[in-house]
């Protein structure tokens, strides 16, 4: 429990932070991120019903895939099961397979790198930037020009001679990293850019979509995120082949036929259901005012946080972020731990950002750069409370 002799830290940042919250969500237990179903859910779940189309055939998944579409500006986006298999399948079309190594950042969910695992590949260590939360294209191309090789077959890990084949990162909590300047790097050592962008559904750099820069972006659908279907995920690519290849790969690469079951190669049950995508229709349909109202929610924190002085995570000014989840950053370590027990004991959700993934005893011996800005990073940010209140 916090010691609550130590008045600084409780009477300062942590009693005030809880009674601006409850000013904000009220009374009772406050969660991180809840979903919130304020239009059509209900109308086009039972249209669903009605229609007996509940699993991946039906018109419903094909709608939602042409609204993230439209919304995002990406020409394609194929529905699947969660965001976990978005990236798997996006990092299958990219290329990646057994003994390749992909690019990632350890200051990310564990969903990242295990959709590398499940291709047989390993995932590579890139620090962060500070502001950003995201892969750092500084230190991308550092550890390029430091630890790999072109060949005439592609580009090698000097250390371990494996191929690096793509290059994934994250646009944390919504807020987009320097991903133009990502591309670059990618471009210039002929590397896949594949983004995950599951956090990030309605967030901008330069007037584009994240997960549209790169050859294939991934979005999950969550419970917890700033939409949901229950579960789900959406694979986006500009490239028209790659998302047929998807849709065939994902419905167990059936090939199609009125009545015949065959399938011309290992696919995968990953499509998804209609009953996911009636959800997502609706959800959709909303997503524009759940952006507007989650940034009058931020700005709010933001002028909060300014008078006690704590320091919150803001996106680049070429930016524009959903908000999905508001982060602040404490000055250590202990006053980190010590708002999260008080925040938590007083029925406020609070969470530390992910323990780094090059820390878990699954990714402990894959190779990293000193990661000195992730490990500042784990020390000291919390998410805070991040939902929609209502659309009234």
């Amino acid at each position: 429990m916090l010691d609550l002799k130590d008045r600084n830290t409780a009477e300062s940042i942590c009693e005030p932070a809880v009674n601006f919250i409850r000013s904000i969500y009220g009374s009772g237990v406050i969660p991180l991120h809840r979903p919130i179903f304020g239009g059509n859910e209900k109308s086009y779940l039972a249209d669903c019903i009605d229609s007996n189309f509940v699993s991946s055939a039906g018109s419903k998944v094909d709608d939602f895939e042409r609204q993230v579409a439209s919304f995002t500006g990406a020409k394609n986006a194929v529905a699947v099961v969660n965001g976990t298999n978005a990236i798997q399948i996006a990092l299958l079309l990219a290329g990646v397979g057994q003994q390749d190594e992909v690019l990632t950042q350890a200051l990310t969910f564990v969903a990242t790198c295990n959709a590398i695992s499940y291709l047989g590949a390993d995932p590579v260590f890139i620090d962060v930037d500070k502001d950003t939360l995201g892969m750092s294209p500084v230190f991308l191309s550092k550890f390029l020009e430091s630890h790999a090789v072109r060949k005439g077959d592609g580009v090698f890990n000097k250390s371990s001679g494996k191929r690096i084949k793509a290059c994934l990162p994250m646009h944390t909590f919504g807020s987009p990293c320097r991903i133009q300047d990502i591309l670059d790097v990618c471009r210039e050592w002929d590397i896949p850019l594949v983004e995950d962008a599951a956090e990030s559904l309605g967030s901008f750099s330069d007037k584009r979509h994240t997960g549209t820069f790169g050859l294939l972006g991934a979005i999950s659908f969550n419970g917890n995120k700033i939409i949901t279907t229950g579960g789900g995920g959406m694979l986006l690519t500009d490239d028209d082949q790659l998302a047929k290849r998807a849709k065939h790969l994902t419905t167990t690469a059936k090939v199609p036929h009125r009545y015949e079951f065959t399938h011309d190669e290992i696919g995968f049950n990953y499509r998804l259901p209609s009953l996911n995508a009636a959800l997502g229709c609706a959800q959709m349909e909303q997503l524009p005012r759940i952006i507007e109202i989650k940034s009058q929610i931020a700005a709010q924190y933001r002028s909060f946080f300014e008078t006690i002085g704590v320091e919150m995570v803001e996106p680049l000014t070429h930016c524009r972020t959903n908000n999905w989840l508001n982060a602040i950053v404490l000055k250590d370590k202990k006053e980190r731990n010590d708002f999260l027990e008080y925040t938590n004991e007083n029925n406020v959700m609070t969470r530390p950002i992910w323990r780094l993934m090059s820390d878990l005893k699954m990714f402990r011996n894959c190779q990293k750069d000193n990661l000195e800005n992730s490990r500042w990073l784990e020390e000291r940010v919390v998410n805070i409370p991040s939902s929609v209140v209502s659309f009234a």
